[in-house]
């Protein structure tokens, strides 16, 4: 008898919720410039039409740090994996207002981008700003950062690319570091076993500045690809 195909553990839940006419407009009129759906592996030089240090956020929520980042850094490009399209829709309406182009966006698991559409030693950075904690004991095996997650980021990385993680959750700030610390390839910015401070390129988004006003903490991990000579 076959054996059936292992169920595969996703790391997000979608959640639609409410769409607001303006969201709704943003994909249906901006769509085509900004959302992409990739078939094979991405060029991204002729996706965005010229050689540029490329960043990747996975789960950028609303979006307001990857506009923010965006609009500050022309010279950077930027693509933004998100499954949740209320929240698309608040991206590509912040990227119009502000007539920022070195966006592009994909609906779909960050998993499955990685391993199918991007290439080897693509990246300058990736960011993975407050993803779902999962705080329940059971459900840990849902979080992200997982030692196979971790190994494939740093295979997209360039030699010296930075992996950026930040979380509000402490328990889950431990278990990033843990993994991280474990991983091999990768070096702690801040040093071994330390957390960074925030650097000033990540905003502070408004979900953040209220728990910081709550006096909820946030934890920075920023960890660099070493060269394919090297363990650390």
């Amino acid at each position: 008898m076959a054996e059936e195909p292992r169920r595969k553990i996703r790391s997000y839940v979608r959640r639609e919720g409410r769409m607001t006419k303006a969201q709704h407009s943003a994909l249906e009129l901006l769509g085509e410039r900004y959302i992409i759906t990739p078939h094979g592996e991405i060029d991204l030089d002729a996706l965005f039409g010229r050689r540029a240090p490329r960043i990747l956020e996975i789960g950028f929520g609303m979006g307001e740090a990857l506009a923010a980042m965006a609009k500050a850094q022309p010279e950077r490009d930027y693509i933004g994996i998100e499954v949740h399209r209320p929240g698309i829709g608040s991206l590509l309406l912040k990227l119009a207002k502000d007539a920022v182009g070195n966006v592009r966006v994909i609906c779909a698991d960050a998993v499955e981008v990685l391993q199918q559409h991007l290439a080897d030693s693509s990246l300058d950075a990736v960011h993975l700003f407050f993803p779902d904690p999962w705080p329940k004991q059971r459900h840990h095996k849902r979080r992200i950062v997982q030692t196979e997650f971790v190994a494939l980021v740093r295979r997209k990385l360039k030699a010296g690319g930075t992996f950026h993680m930040a979380t509000d959750w402490e328990d889950y700030a431990r278990h990033m570091l843990a993994v991280m610390e474990a991983a091999p390839g990768y070096r702690n910015a801040a040093g071994a076993g330390n957390f960074s401070p925030r650097p000033p390129q990540r905003p502070l988004t408004k979900f953040e500045q209220r728990g910081r006003r709550l006096g909820h903490g946030v934890w920075d991990l920023l960890y660099l690809r070493g060269d394919d000579h090297s363990s650390r």
